[in-house]
């Protein structure tokens, strides 16, 4: 009886701290009446259901959001004041649309049937481009009588900030009107409280039969098999006089631009049918998440709750897309420069030389509700910056964005020295400057994400064990670019502290006992022994010692970590594992990836292909083969798909990127500019792919297409062909 009070009392406490420490929760309610679509072109957003409906039923983040703000709320649609019957939805595959078929109930009228179900087929045609949300509403009579149905749009807006629609509450609000602009048109407008006046207009052709500020009715008279067409078109901020474009004109243009954005990077194709499903969903979310930015594009983290620039995302997701496609490093690389700290702001977490973790445009973060307008609560996007630009240089040999980003660089390296490290113990550490801020600010940032053995929560400042592998590696990597802008005092300097920090990190985080190091130091130096997956991402910087990275990884892949999926957040039998928590025992796709490049570094490639077994598998039962932000680390049972985590985001940028980063972990592919060669480093499929095809991999301003065959446990290299002056070679040694 003693245990038992004893544990709810300890239940108890933890639910107390949950209700107290997680700012900016997003809560999770049922589930949604009907599964979600999103479509994404640059700042602007939209989450439909399945009908193409927006507000039409409960349980998802609906809406038409643009720069974190919900210009539109609702947008349903109607037959004779009846919902439509679902036929099917679908994407296409490029993302480019949203296309959805419906038929009509049953219709009566003063209690007679006078459309009887199945007879119009409505196809509704949707997509995004420029700040404007465009739809057909095609109409067909398949009967063989005349059918004359009313059909009803019923729309409206909250201009909600985004920080409202994941659950925040304001106490106050700024004031909106509605009207009608002519028989055509219906404007919202809204000033906020900051001032600003944000406005939504819907256009809508032919003129409706009837038109109110919530609702567009129009009268349709079909002879069998006519059919008609509706469009509508919802425009963000955008001067009502400026007509938006024809909808077939902007949709061609639409793919024009999103095809154009994809020239010059290197394509796959795979003996599995499957898996080129898998990569090419995952290269068109890619590709909607990207972003045209003053600086160039950038992938935004991912829909709906991070549909903006985010600091650490942007940079792993760069980091692994590096070998398809550097032009997104670059892209990141100058955006983050750009707004890199310069002067220290509590609120905002900032100080000079950190560099950004999030940034918001909506109403809240012009008031400062929410500390995110420009928010540098991030322990380790710092460091990955300084990573990203010198693998980025060692991937291009640009010098010329090197010599451009170097004061960001040396900048960032002086906030890992100073600000960074507070007590001057040689590691990078954090505390949130004010109580506005994220708790925790490594990529674990729910609020029970760092605890002790017995799950009391680390306190005081924080040291995590992959954010010091994260300096290490930025370190040599900024040492070599040093040596090429010729300093080498500096190169030296740099080489000497990546060195010293490996031997502290050794010495304050291997715990013997676990055979694995510490997730973090608390305040008080003591470790956090804890099995968790951040040990694994040491192993991607390179730090830690052969024969303790072999440890590592053994542990990672036992079945305590290793569900059959891919490997857990927290291992089973911590006191905090908890397979449907956010960070404390789930599987989250990237955090896999990099841990797989971590373990092809040590040689360990069977062990890579047991993760990139097991993440393929579970793509294969993910909706639209897409690898969602995370999903639960419940053990993998026969017969059964893995079990989605509720409000995950998808598609999500570093989850998207994890298949290509996983298949160059597989291949081992190395690229070495200044002799202009390409080399795979004991290259190793698993056994679902037999052959690999590469093309258009560039090297400069050369490339190859090459074939990579499965024998056993053996690869055969054949190039297929090259342009320019490149090699292409096999090495099986580290």
């Amino acid at each position: 009886m003693a245990a038992e009070a004893v544990t709810q009392i300890i239940s108890v406490t933890q639910t107390e701290e949950a209700v107290a420490e997680q700012a900016f929760y997003i809560p999770m309610t049922g589930p949604a009446a009907r599964p979600r679509r999103s479509l994404k072109h640059d700042d602007t957003f939209i989450v439909l259901d399945s009908h193409g409906d927006i507000g039409a039923s409960a349980g998802g983040p609906d809406g038409l959001f643009n720069c974190d703000t919900r210009y539109l709320a609702r947008l349903e649609l109607v037959l004779d004041d009846l919902q439509p019957l679902l036929l099917g939805s679908n994407l296409r595959d490029d993302n480019s649309a949203l296309t959805v078929d419906l038929t009509n109930p049953d219709i009566y009228r003063q209690g007679r049937i006078v459309l009887q179900k199945d007879l119009l087929h409505i196809v509704r045609t949707i997509f995004l481009w420029r700040g404007t949300a465009y739809q057909r509403i095609g109409v067909q009579n398949h009967g063989d009588r005349r059918a004359s149905p009313e059909l009803t749009l019923l729309f409206d807006s909250d201009f909600a900030d985004l920080f409202e629609v994941r659950g925040e509450r304001r106490p106050h609000r700024g004031t909106g009107t509605s009207k009608l602009l002519g028989p055509t048109d219906v404007l919202f407008h809204y000033r906020g409280l900051d001032d600003a006046v944000r406005t939504t207009g819907l256009h809508f052709d032919p003129r409706p039969t009837r038109l109110s500020v919530n609702a567009a009715t129009w009268q349709l008279d079909l002879d069998p098999h006519q059919s008609k067409s509706l469009f509508v078109a919802v425009s963000c901020n955008r001067p009502i006089a400026e007509k938006p474009a024809r909808f077939f004109r902007g949709l061609l243009a639409h793919r024009r631009e999103m095809r154009q954005s994809t020239k010059g990077m290197a394509s796959i194709e795979t003996s599995n049918n499957i898996f080129n499903e898998v990569l090419c969903q995952a290269m068109a979310d890619l590709n909607m998440l990207m972003t045209e930015t003053p600086q160039g594009r950038y992938p935004y983290a991912g829909i709906p709750w991070y549909s903006t620039t985010f600091g650490r995302d942007g940079l792993i997701t760069a980091l692994q897309m590096l070998w398809i496609d550097p032009r997104v490093a670059k892209g990141v690389l100058r955006r983050l420069a750009h707004f890199q700290a310069e002067t220290v702001d509590p609120l905002n977490d900032a100080a000079p030389g950190k560099i950004l973790h999030e940034m918001r445009g909506g109403e809240m973060a012009a008031l400062r509700e929410v500390p995110f307008a420009q928010y540098y609560g991030s322990v380790d996007s710092t460091a990955l910056f300084v990573l990203l630009a010198g693998s980025y240089f060692e991937r291009t040999g640009d010098e010329k964005t090197l010599t451009e980003l170097w004061p960001a660089i040396e900048a960032g390296l002086a906030w890992i020295d100073g600000p960074g490290d507070p007590d001057r113990d040689g590691f990078v550490e954090y505390q949130r400057a004010t109580e506005k801020g994220l708790a925790n600010q490594g990529w674990k940032d729910s609020y029970d994400a760092i605890f002790h053995a017995d799950g009391q929560l680390a306190e005081g400042n924080l040291a995590l064990a992959e954010v010091q592998g994260y300096v290490f590696a930025a370190k040599q990597l900024a040492a070599r670019c040093a040596l090429r802008l010729g300093k080498p005092d500096l190169a030296k300097k740099l080489e000497t502290e990546a060195k010293a920090l490996a031997e502290r990190f050794e010495k304050a985080f291997w715990c013997e006992e676990l055979g694995t190091y510490a997730l973090a130091l608390d305040g008080k130096k003591r470790p956090c022994k804890v099995r968790t997956s951040n040990a694994g991402q040491v192993l991607f910087s390179g730090m830690i010692r052969e024969d303790r990275a072999r440890l590592v990884a053994a542990d990672l892949m036992a079945p305590h970590f290793f569900s059959g999926w891919g490997i857990r957040t927290v291992a089973q039998g911590e006191v905090r594992y908890n397979p449907m928590s956010y960070h404390d025992g789930s599987i989250w796709p990237h955090d896999n990836a990099l841990i797989a490049l971590g373990l092809a570094r040590y040689g360990l490639k069977h062990s890579v292909a047991h993760v990139f077994k097991g993440l393929f598998d579970a793509a294969t039962y993910m909706d639209l083969r897409r690898l969602p932000e995370l999903f639960c680390g419940f053990r993998r049972e026969k017969r059964r798909g893995p079990t989605l985590y509720p409000v995950a985001c998808a598609p999500q940028a570093w989850a998207s990127a994890t298949p290509f980063t996983l298949l160059e972990a597989a291949l081992g592919i190395e690229f070495d500019v200044a002799r202009g060669e390409i080399r795979l480093r004991n290259p190793h499929l698993p056994a679902f792919l037999n052959e690999v095809i590469l093309r258009d991999l560039r090297l400069g301003n050369s490339s190859v297409d090459l074939r990579v065959s499965r024998h056993g446990d053996d690869v055969a290299l054949e190039v297929l062909r090259t342009r320019g002056q490149i090699q292409v070679s096999i090495v099986l040694a580290r």
